[in-house]
């Protein structure tokens, strides 16, 4: 893990969810080249504000440096929607999953 993983990761995260580094950089409430100047390696952000583009862009910290999730925003919203339900409702969700998996190993 390095420092071009970071800005990599951020700049992979905010494409999926669709916006520019302008905009990312205004709604952090920094100056409008602030995510360009993390992507471009003059910059990295702080924990705190590591932790902050985290929640912004709809991920955990764990999420954000596990590669291997390649869709780390679903995946947490996903995770947000089913803390509260019930066991029955946890249990058919989690028949669906398995079979949805089970399909997709089939069709490789």
């Amino acid at each position: 893990m390095d420092e071009q993983f970071i800005r990599n990761r951020i700049a992979f995260l905010r494409i999926q969810k669709g916006i520019s580094e302008y905009r990312m950089s205004l709604d952090l409430g920094h100056s409008k080249s602030y995510i360009q100047s993390i992507s471009s390696g003059r910059a990295l952000p702080s924990l705190s504000e590591f932790l902050y583009i985290c929640e912004y862009l709809g991920v955990t910290p764990k999420d954000f440096f596990d590669a291997d999730i390649p869709e780390p925003i679903l995946v947490n919203e996903l995770h947000t929607l089913i803390q509260n339900m019930d066991k029955d409702d946890l249990l058919a969700l989690t028949a669906v999953a398995k079979r949805m998996r089970f399909h997709q190993h089939c069709e490789s």
